[in-house]
């Protein structure tokens, strides 16, 4: 809005600052900050008064985590509210991509609040059915996609090789839609204890940062041989503001948690990374950065699949974070090397744009 408002303007003196994808970017970031740290008290407060009881806990996990009987849920209102407003405030709105964006991450937080809602409400960790929230998510990311598409084109990269290994046309859309519901439902999988998915998402969102700027920059793409794709560059706002509002809630989520980001947030904001990564035509590279979600995911589909064929798990308890948990480590352990990870190969997916 700030954008328009300078661009009708002309950009004169001061606000010449706002034609900079940078400047807004670090704006964003600290306006999704204050919101987030500023609304933070009074909304978990409401929460806790209007759900009582709080998330229900699961009876088949950790017995450590009954200890968090009462913490509210759906704290990912919270990031949603920052996120949009600061991004309202300093995207450009013209940009397509831009509003496909929004509506992933604004769709996928509704369906993850209607989960939320049925959970507190029925006091039942069930939630809606798994299939009619699938299917929700593809029709929000399929309709993403092709607005994405239409000014994106359906090339495919991949990491290490420069230029399009293939065009996969119409099927495009369908490459990208699965990509976005299955890191939605990735990050998801990841949000059991405290802390452990909110950091993680903020240094995936730091890395696609870096790499959103630099392919909406035409030399830089050119010179590194990636895509280059004119308006992606403004993404880097929509970073910004998830790092912003990312931080701002876990100043509230770090152990011992006072909310949970519940699936409003989790599944938003693995959407978010999801449609970021198709607009950016990295979605291999996601799978790199944001391997300890891909990792949690494997270790759940791993263990279902197994107990089915023979009756017998791999791991002691899924998604292994729980797996740790039940080696004897600790809660804040298992949180603090799991950002290890994620940091180490936020650095990897970024060694990629030059190892080309």
């Amino acid at each position: 809005m700030l954008y328009l408002i300078a661009e009708q303007l002309g950009f004169p003196g001061v606000l010449n600052l706002i034609r900079y994808i940078t400047f807004r970017a670090g704006a964003a970031a600290l306006t999704a900050l204050f919101i987030g740290l500023i609304i933070g008290p009074r909304f978990i407060g409401w929460l806790r008064v209007r759900q009582g009881k709080g998330q229900p806990i699961r009876a088949d996990g950790p017995q450590t985590h009954l200890a968090k009987v009462g913490t509210p849920t759906m704290g990912g209102l919270m990031i949603l509210i920052a996120v949009t407003l600061s991004l309202l405030l300093w995207m450009d709105l013209n940009n397509r991509y831009v509003w496909a964006c929004i509506g992933v991450t604004l769709g996928f937080g509704l369906i993850g609040f209607m989960d939320d809602y049925d959970k507190v409400k029925k006091r039942s960790t069930a939630g809606i059915s798994g299939k009619a929230r699938l299917i929700a998510e593809f029709v929000i990311a399929g309709l993403a996609s092709w607005l994405i598409v239409s000014g994106n084109g359906t090339q495919l990269y991949v990491p290490f090789y420069n230029g399009p290994v293939i065009d996969l046309g119409p099927a495009y859309i369908l490459f990208a839609a699965f990509v976005i519901v299955a890191f939605g439902n990735a990050v998801n999988l990841t949000d059991g204890l405290d802390g452990l998915a909110i950091m993680p998402v903020v240094i995936a969102s730091l890395a696609f940062f870096v790499i959103a700027y630099l392919v909406g920059n035409a030399k830089f793409a050119h010179y590194l041989g990636i895509p280059h794709v004119l308006g992606a560059g403004d993404l880097t706002i929509l970073t910004a503001a998830i790092i912003g509002g990312g931080l701002a809630f876990l100043w509230f989520n770090a152990p011992p948690a006072a909310v949970f980001m519940g699936d409003t947030g989790s599944l938003a904001l693995g959407g978010a990374l999801g449609v970021i990564s198709v607009v950016t035509h990295h979605e291999i590279v996601l799978a790199i950065v944001g391997g300890l979600f891909v990792m949690e995911t494997v270790s759940v589909v791993l263990q279902v699949f197994f107990y089915k064929r023979t009756g017998r798990r791999i791991f002691r308890m899924a998604p292994i974070h729980h797996h740790f948990e039940q080696l004897g480590w600790s809660e804040p352990t298992v949180v603090i090397r799991f950002w290890i990870i994620s940091f180490v190969l936020a650095l990897a997916g970024l060694a990629t744009l030059k190892l080309r």
